[in-house]
């Protein structure tokens, strides 16, 4: 008897009669002789609003007050699969995060998970129930109830098939899979049969929305295999697993993009040691993730500093770094939003070489160019103009053997 654990996000949950659906696709599942757990997001719309709803209560939101209001969105969502399983003849039992129970920090709306009790779902699943879990949230040591953040419901059930030693944890969503890029912008892109760990933590971290990146460290830890399919087919999608040697003759898997980034450059900063650190604490303080930086070679003992932010926190950075600026004695700091980060990815990559000149070179092709480059062993990132991030993901996506002909 295998365990299954079946996570499903808020469009394939977004009505009555999705949920419908959703149950008797679960049930068949169970009565093929699977224990099932079954993890959901609030209802397609619902936690927008009621982030619109708090919004009208305050601009700045109790963060504590507001887990609380962003942790129902999932309980509507389990109650009803449950009621509607039940309805179609088959035992359910729904469970919100707290009575699991899933430990997490304090980091309200940015929880990160501890550990996960595991006893109250044995018992239902032994009883003969489908189990499910509200996703995207848990409790800390005080009792009070947290949120895991945006995706977060995928990261619930990963962890959740981790601490059930489950046989696999299926993610349905609205796409058949893992592509190579993404398809509305790249119509040749082709569905993964398989993808590395690491390949698809690049690819999260990157840009590529299907899976959570949290969720994908949880699945490389505890060697959780990932199949990625569609809540509205029957067809076999991705699987995210443990990397194998044929996955290192594909030299790049697939190509990334983010436009939610910005750039920002500090010039002639005094060279000297310690200046990094005093430049960015303020900027680490607030929370905000720098991802790519760049210093250039000194001169007269200065130098300029470039390095992103996401989007959304370009003016706070702006300002923060604008303040050390003054008080380092640099002479100016500029920004830029209208770039866009551009990645190939492939665990190929650490055993091929040209790689990287390939790349530059189908980018100049183009007059496409480059701002900055970021290296990893499995990635090679160049910042671009935003306005040609498809036309870069498109001709990429052709040099590297990725197009999928009709």
């Amino acid at each position: 008897m295998a365990i299954i654990v079946q996570k499903y996000g808020g469009t394939s949950v977004g009505s009555v009669e999705k949920i419908r659906a959703v149950a008797q696709r679960v049930i068949e599942t169970h009565k093929e002789g699977n224990q099932v757990v079954v993890v959901l997001s609030a209802m397609a719309g619902q936690t927008d609003g009621l982030i619109k709803l708090s919004s009208e209560i305050t601009p700045e939101p109790d963060p504590r007050e507001l887990d609380v209001l962003m942790a129902t969105g999932e309980q509507v969502s389990i109650a009803l699969f449950a009621m509607t399983v039940k309805s179609l003849g088959v035992e359910a039992r729904s469970l919100l995060g707290f009575q699991v129970a899933i430990h997490t920090d304090d980091l309200y709306g940015k929880a990160k998970i501890h550990d996960i009790e595991t006893d109250r779902i044995v018992r239902n699943l032994n009883e003969g129930r489908i189990v499910t879990v509200a996703g995207f949230q848990g409790i800390d040591n005080h009792a009070n109830i947290t949120t895991l953040g945006r995706g977060g419901s995928d990261t619930t059930a990963v962890a959740l098939a981790a601490a059930l030693d489950a046989d696999v944890c299926e993610i349905y969503t609205d796409v058949e899979g893992v592509y190579t890029t993404d398809p509305n912008i790249c119509p040749k892109a082709g569905k993964m049969d398989f993808i590395s760990y690491d390949e698809m933590l690049e690819m999260a971290s990157l840009g590529a929305k299907v899976l959570e990146i949290r969720s994908v460290e949880f699945a490389k830890k505890f060697d959780v295999p990932i199949h990625v399919r569609s809540t509205f087919t029957r067809e076999r999608g991705t699987m995210v697993v443990a990397e194998t040697k044929d996955m290192e003759k594909v030299v790049v898997s697939g190509v990334a993009y983010n436009k939610n980034e910005a750039r920002v450059t500090i010039t002639k900063v005094p060279d000297h040691p310690g200046i990094a650190s005093t430049i960015f604490e303020p900027v680490f303080k607030a929370g905000i993730v720098v991802d790519m930086i760049v210093q250039n070679t000194s001169q007269d003992g200065l130098t300029d500093l470039t390095f992103t932010v996401p989007k959304a926190d370009f003016y706070k950075t702006i300002k923060l770094v604008g303040e050390v600026a003054e008080t380092i004695g640099a002479e100016k700091v500029m920004g830029d939003e209208d770039i866009a980060k551009v990645s190939i990815i492939g665990v190929g990559m650490r055993t091929h070489a040209g790689v990287a000149k390939k790349m530059f070179e189908t980018l100049a092709a183009e007059n496409i160019n480059i701002m900055m480059i970021s290296t990893s062993e499995i990635k090679i990132s160049c910042v671009v103009k935003e306005k040609y991030t498809e036309l870069a993901v498109r001709i990429l996506h052709n040099a590297f053997g990725l197009d999928v002909e009709d």
